[in-house]
């Protein structure tokens, strides 16, 4: 039986790869992302086939368009401590995209996209000779606001 202090250091390593996580993908780190990941980590996203793997996780992330403006807002970080070696984590995401190719509007930054998207990330923690890592992450989204054909 864990300690309360060791379940506590396990939560916020944990708590912490989630922010770590959107932090790189939203500043195009896509390296220091995938290296978030176990050597053999998995990432399934909405609508994607499962990527396996720290290489084909930043190859997939380095393959989308430059411009493409991301900006996760992580709420509700929830971390189940499973054992000293494992954990599992549900994050509530609320998705805000831009296109940089778009001029900014002053000092107000990129003209957001309309749709924005509510999701989740169901992770799977697993401590490693590296530390903590994400071993596997489903990213799924809940709901959207509705964008007129254009």
């Amino acid at each position: 039986m864990l300690s309360e202090l060791a379940t506590a250091l396990i939560e916020r390593a944990c708590e912490r790869l989630v922010h770590d996580a959107v932090h790189l993908n939203d500043t195009q780190d896509f390296a220091g992302f995938a290296g978030l990941f176990t050597v053999d980590g998995s990432l399934i996203r909405p609508g994607g086939a499962p990527l396996v793997g720290r290489e084909a996780i930043r190859q997939a992330y380095e393959a989308r368009p430059r411009s493409r403006v991301t900006r996760h807002l992580c709420t509700n970080v929830r971390i189940t401590v499973e054992s000293a070696e494992r954990a599992r984590g549900l994050t509530y995401v609320l998705l805000f995209g831009a296109d940089a190719a778009q001029p900014p509007a002053n000092h107000y930054g990129w003209p957001a996209d309309a749709r924005q998207l509510l999701g989740q990330f169901e992770d799977e923690f697993a401590r490693t000779i590296e530390g903590w890592r994400i071993h596997g992450r489903r990213a799924s989204f809940a709901m959207h606001t509705p964008v007129a054909d254009r």
